[in-house]
């Protein structure tokens, strides 16, 4: 038997900036690692590059002057209602800025008890006690600063209203909070709104404007095209983007397809293997202790090649053996088992025998698998190397 199963390495490829080849840099880092770490490539190996070393080769950047004048331009208005942004100093602060600066006023209304990707705003026990309900109520702010306002967040010890509020004064705007979780609610205060939100924005602006929203956009309709020969997103806009300084911002990679199709062919130039690759940003998992869920990235994978399309299609091995096999043992069992899989219907969707196996996507998977390998800090390691996931126990 093989007893290797899936094998990850981070690979590190050296500081990557605006205008280096990218294609050139992942394809030499992962060849020479194999060189170094003496082992082979195969065919169906997964090569995975973050997400923010494409937008930084790319030099996908935009300003704070040129989020402002786009948002003022599609506005064209002095005060917007801003609509579930997540609580994040790296994600939404410094569009706040932005938006702030295009605006005299701004009335922002929060979710509660947290966010769309789970980091809280308040107490849970506190809102318990309270009696406040969950919906058909609206939060003022004078009333969460009353009950909430000493709130401070697990990870961070930063009160996001607090900050939020002062990244809008710096810029000389009047900014309002409410809280409520029915989004129709910004409409009492004004109908020019930006759906902040991430998963749920279409939903978000559908109920909006269909309750009597004005201009009703999202943060996708925001730098979607160049302003200025500012960089941009056709399809993500705003979302996906991060702090890169307190007046620039680095947008979520486009053009992606095209990377990772040239990556694969480099490869397959080089080394004779059909190597897989995909660009991935914020993996889908959630933190058990903050609660965070961490995709706060429009999705896992911008960018894949085709033998990265679909989802696992697999056995629960504890369940045939527990049931179906349950008076086989060693040798035999194992063999049963080997059968069992490569007999396998192509589509085992809602069989018994799959459960405990959730049929996610390839992308998703392994898109997290590699942001957890690689990480957001100073590992160095943008380039990951996924072996033997497509291998199972019967190969």
């Amino acid at each position: 038997m093989n007893r290797i199963g899936t094998v990850v390495r981070g690979i590190r490829t050296g500081v990557i900036k605006e205008g280096d080849n990218l294609k050139d840099i992942v394809v030499n880092s992962v060849i020479e690692a194999s060189k170094e770490d003496n082992f082979e490539l195969s065919d169906r190996d997964v090569v995975a590059v973050t997400e923010a070393v494409v937008g930084i080769s790319q030099g996908n950047y935009v300003t704070v002057d040129e989020i402002a004048l786009d948002v003022k331009n599609k506005f064209n208005t002095n005060h917007i209602g801003i609509v579930y942004p997540i609580l994040s100093r790296n994600r939404f602060a410094v569009l706040l800025s932005a938006f702030a600066r295009s605006m005299d006023k701004i009335t922002m209304l929060l979710s509660y008890p947290s966010d769309e990707v789970g980091n809280d705003i308040m107490d849970k026990d506190k809102l318990r006690k309270s009696g406040i309900p969950m919906n058909n109520y609206v939060i003022s702010e004078s009333e969460y600063e009353e009950l909430f306002g000493d709130f401070k967040h697990v990870f961070t010890g930063v009160n996001m209203v607090d900050f939020y509020r002062d990244l809008a004064k710096k810029e000389n705007c009047e900014i309002e909070f409410i809280f409520s979780n029915n989004p129709e609610t910004i409409l009492d205060y004004t109908k020019d709104v930006l759906c902040a939100d991430i998963h749920t924005r279409e939903y978000t602006k559908s109920i909006i404007k269909e309750k009597g929203g004005n201009v009703v956009l999202g943060l996708d309709d925001i730098l979607n095209a160049s302003v200025n020969g500012s960089g941009f997103n056709p399809t993500y806009g705003l979302l996906g983007s991060n702090r890169s300084t307190e007046e620039r911002v680095k947008l979520f990679p486009s053009h992606c397809q095209e990377l990772v199709e040239s990556i694969q062919e480099e490869f397959k130039n080089r080394t004779g293997k059909t190597i897989e690759v995909m660009v991935y940003g914020d993996g889908a998992f959630k933190d058990p202790v903050g609660k965070i869920w961490e995709l706060a990235d429009p999705v896992v994978s911008p960018g894949y090649t085709k033998g990265l399309e679909g989802s696992p299609n697999e056995i629960k091995l504890k369940y045939i053996s527990d049931n179906k096999f349950a008076d086989l043992k060693g040798e035999e069992l194992n063999e049963a088992i080997k059968k069992e899989i490569k007999e396998k219907e192509s589509n085992l969707k809602g069989t018994i025998i799959t459960q405990g196996t959730t049929p996610r996507r390839y992308t998703d998977l392994i898109g997290s698998l590699c942001d957890l390998t690689s990480g957001s800090g100073d590992k160095g390691t943008p380039v990951v190397l996924v072996q033997n996931y497509f291998k199972n126990y019967a190969d």
